[in-house]
């Protein structure tokens, strides 16, 4: 099962955030903003660190192809 994470590079633009400004703000360090660019595995844990600061869902971030 792949995932994608496109869904949250796009919400990241329309709200006008630069993606090291957002993983600051949201406590996520630069290793797990470059895993989430190349689509690979980030824990839940992270996942629901990046809803609470966006106020969005894991559908509003996360695709499963």
């Amino acid at each position: 099962m792949d995932i994608c994470y496109n869904k949250l590079f796009k919400l990241l633009i329309d709200k006008g955030l630069r993606k090291m400004e957002f993983a600051k703000n949201a406590g996520i360090s630069q290793n797990t903003m470059a895993k989430l660019s190349k689509n690979q595995y980030v824990s839940m844990k992270v996942l629901v660190k990046i809803c609470k600061n966006l106020n969005c869902t894991l559908d509003d971030i996360v695709e499963i192809l």
